[in-house]
């Protein structure tokens, strides 16, 4: 194994895309660059501070550009790079999965809920 091959390193990665939101924000993003307001309005749930966070988590690791337009008021854009295209066709099918399967885990975590000395986690 080659040192840029650090299994560790390989598992930091996974945690950046397999957080709550990173791959939520790349699926938005492949329809093209999106402003921050359109993103927040795209990502149900997501808070303002959490989408800035992980946005930059994003720019750092090379998935996103950010593009700053000098107009006022100034114009801030995001969009996939190369490499964050091939995440977005990687993760696809996971994310499609998940939708195809929304009502048999809720049905699944009720019916778990719903059995003695179990408890929501």
């Amino acid at each position: 194994m080659r040192e840029s091959e650090d299994p560790c390193q390989a598992r930091e990665v996974l945690g950046m895309v397999g957080d709550k939101w990173s791959l939520l924000i790349v699926r938005h993003l492949s329809e093209g660059p999106r402003r921050f307001t359109e993103l927040k309005r795209g990502v149900d749930g997501i808070s303002q501070r959490m989408l800035t966070v992980t946005l930059r988590g994003l720019e750092r690791d090379g998935i996103i550009t950010r593009t700053v337009l000098n107009v006022m008021p100034p114009h801030v854009s995001y969009e996939l790079t190369a490499m964050g295209k091939t995440l977005r066709e990687a993760a696809a099918p996971l994310l499609a999965w998940s939708i195809a399967h929304l009502a048999h885990i809720d049905a699944a975590r009720s019916a778990y809920d719903a059995r003695p000395g179990t408890s929501p986690a």
